[in-house]
């Protein structure tokens, strides 16, 4: 029998852990928010959302996969890897994207969510999966309208 990868088998061992954070109640409650009920239509959505009392749930959203795109950008993770078991980021991303260089600006952080952009943009076929996560969150705001 050959033995594993050390770097694969860290891969595993760090997405493992990944997704026992995903499952804390307050992230998946704040992950469930964003993808159901958070429908920016401007930077100023974006900001409200980002800067407002009540921030907690698109922070968490965002930081977690901002932290997660990181470890993989920086080698402790395995991108083919990560990209295979993983496809949440995209969404998170699809639905910021169109505002972040507004948003940038005006909040003075440059690189903000740089590594989930950057990650994102590694994908061979980025706007395609783009486009079928914007269906999909379109659909989500549909069935969610008013809520």
């Amino acid at each position: 029998m050959s033995e594993l990868d050390p770097l694969k088998q860290k891969s595993a061992e760090l997405l493992l852990r990944l997704y026992e954070l995903r499952r804390d109640p307050a992230l998946r409650a704040a992950r469930d928010w964003f993808v159901t009920r958070f429908h920016p239509a401007s930077a100023d959505d974006v900001v409200a959302a980002w800067m407002a009392p009540d921030s907690e749930r698109y922070r968490m959203t965002t930081t977690y996969w901002e932290m997660a795109a990181g470890f993989v950008l920086h080698g402790a993770i395995d991108p083919a890897m990560f990209h295979a078991t993983n496809t949440e980021y995209v969404a998170v991303y699809a639905k910021l994207a169109p505002f972040l260089a507004e948003v940038r600006e005006r909040s003075g952080v440059p690189a903000y969510l740089a590594s989930l952009e950057a990650l994102v943009r590694q994908l061979p076929d980025c706007d395609a999966q783009l486009a079928t996560y914007r269906r999909y969150m379109a659909l989500k705001k549909k069935q969610f309208a008013g809520g």
